[in-house]
């Protein structure tokens, strides 16, 4: 059955069938304008954990979202797919989690860590394991975009997108990132870790064709990371969620605030989005959550101000969404997440 007989015999109002991809829609991977790379990755997270099973946690959740959308009320019909989880990430993942998390409390303990030989054996099992990790992000990006696909990622902690990132610096001679976030992730290999969640940017900005970097509702950050963000000569661009809210307490609008933020991306861009980003109450269980950060609305309507300027969105990722009780989290992740497909 052709993609064309599939549109003319779904109906988008009816419920969604579990055996169907994400949304309920009825693509394949092959038929969808939008692919989805799950990454089901948290091997480095040094407190909530959970962020592995964002993927599944999101397809779940994802049935409950209906297909017409205020501002893009045709968008199921260009198709939005999710690859296969790939389960053996997640069991190694897990198994390499536990040997991180050995690390940690060797730290909290006091021990030499540098200098330890068992700290050293895991410390060279876990980097060659996440550029393993990374390398495999890399080709499923690369391969979807060079079939004409708009590619998304979801994860996995905030470590996963450096793949994608280096993707799109074979494609592109220069990008940005639009990265929002409770934290810079700006640490350099953070608690001995090369590919830590919380060294993300800094990993990203090794790379040449990263032209900027602007971050937004940053909250929670380190000395370490202000003197990487400041030491960039004008390529890092930091707006914190206190410099936002005293803006706004003092009479300027979201509206010329997110402006000014748009004002300071190149022409293409990617857009990371850490959902601790948001404000707590919309991702209680995320992994290091802190109070302040953007509403839904709030960021959605950046996103768009992003795509109304007539900057090319080049492609996002959505990481950190972790389960909790309920479907919460994974409630607000699947619609950030069909708003940044329609963005694509």
């Amino acid at each position: 059955m052709s993609k064309e007989i599939k549109i003319q015999n779904f109906d988008p109002n009816a419920a969604g069938l579990k055996d169907s991809n994400i949304y309920g829609l009825p693509f394949s991977v092959e038929e969808s304008d939008i692919v989805l790379i799950p990454v089901p990755w948290e091997v480095t997270v040094s407190y909530g954990s959970g962020a592995a099973q964002g993927p599944e946690h999101i397809l779940e959740a994802s049935f409950q979202v209906d297909l017409f959308h205020e501002f893009f009320p045709t968008l199921w019909k260009d198709g939005i797919a999710m690859i296969d989880i790939p389960e053996e990430m997640a069991i190694r993942s897990s198994e390499l989690r536990g040997k991180a998390q050995r690390i940690i409390e060797m730290y909290e303990d006091g021990i030499d860590v540098e200098n330890d030989a068992e700290a050293i054996e895991i410390h060279k099992e876990i980097n060659a394991a996440c550029e393993k990790m990374n390398q495999w992000v890399e080709e499923q990006c690369t391969h979807y975009l060079n079939l004409g696909k708009k590619v998304g990622l979801v994860g996995g902690d905030h470590s996963t997108p450096l793949g994608y990132f280096r993707a799109q610096a074979k494609r592109h001679d220069q990008y940005g990132i639009l990265h929002i976030d409770a934290h810079m992730d700006l640490r350099i290999a953070y608690e001995g870790f090369t590919y830590s969640h919380a060294s993300v940017m800094y990993n990203a900005l090794q790379i040449p064709q990263i032209k900027g970097l602007v971050q937004v509702g940053i909250r929670d950050f380190c000395e370490q990371e202000n003197d990487v963000a400041t030491g960039q000569g004008g390529r890092v661009f930091v707006h914190t969620n206190a410099s936002m809210r005293r803006k706004q307490f003092e009479g300027e609008t979201w509206k010329n605030i997110c402006a000014q933020i748009v004002d300071q991306l190149p022409q293409k861009v990617h857009i990371s989005f850490d959902i601790d980003g948001l404000d707590p109450t919309l991702c209680p269980n995320t992994g290091t959550p802190v109070p302040g950060g953007l509403w839904f609305d709030e960021a959605t309507y950046l996103l768009s101000m992003v795509k109304e300027s007539g900057r090319e969105i080049i492609g996002f990722d959505l990481v950190e969404v972790a389960p909790g009780e309920d479907d919460w989290n994974g409630n607000v992740g699947a619609r950030l997440l069909f708003y940044m497909c329609g963005l694509l």
